[in-house]
């Protein structure tokens, strides 16, 4: 399981990740942010939102980002039967698929990054490469923008892989503000972007799995 990657040629590699999309409002703010500092993203989507937005599942492939597996319904794994573990992973894929046949999926992301020999046997076995974390800034949390850039830029380092949220897990929505519960994340990413690359930093794609 990668949590971060080893910066072997000086290049100050970092890679930023967005978690439990694609989300109508939130997804397509994410995606104006990105292409309009050209750099490019990692999506873990929920297989249920991907079959109910797959407009936003190929804009995304369209537009030069990853698209990964963040299980059909984001539960957690650790809680699940063998069975459903498998059905979670493989349903989300074969969704994915389905919206999309151009997805290249390649990596899986386990909800609330609870990570068992279960989920990373059968991530395995369906071909993705098992990716976690290094930067947290909790932006799910709703911190306000200076504490979600502070806190990545406070430790983010070659090789960090940056999680943050462009949706809610389903059961989890905000129900203050159903519109646009990731406006926050969305404003200190186009903060974060230029600030990381002020400091030498090159926002690349995950590593191709060897």
């Amino acid at each position: 399981m990668r949590s971060e990657y080893a910066d072997a040629n000086g290049s100050r590699s970092v890679y930023l990740t967005f978690d439990d999309g694609p989300h109508s409002v939130c997804t397509p703010d994410v995606l104006n942010v990105l292409a309009e500092h050209n750099a490019p993203a990692t999506f873990f989507v929920i297989g249920v939102y991907a079959g109910d937005q797959p407009e936003l599942i190929r804009r995304m492939v369209a537009e030069g980002h990853e698209v990964a597996n963040h299980t059909m319904s984001h539960p957690d794994l650790s809680r699940c039967e063998p069975a459903e573990v498998r059905h979670e992973i493989l349903a989300a894929s074969g969704t994915i698929r389905s919206v999309c046949p151009g997805a290249s999926l390649r990596h899986m992301r386990a909800p609330y990054g609870v990570w068992t020999q279960e989920v990373l046997r059968t991530s395995a076995m369906a071909g993705l490469v098992a990716v976690h974390w290094s930067v947290d800034p909790r932006d799910w949390s709703r911190p306000g923008v200076d504490t979600i850039v502070d806190t990545v830029m406070a430790s983010v380092r070659p090789g960090a892989i940056v999680l943050l949220h462009d949706g809610c897990p389903p059961g989890e929505l905000q129900r203050d503000d159903p519109e646009a519960p990731r406006e926050q994340t969305v404003k200190a990413l186009s903060l974060l972007i230029p600030a990381m690359r002020d400091r030498g930093f090159a926002i690349r794609p995950l590593p191709q799995p060897h």
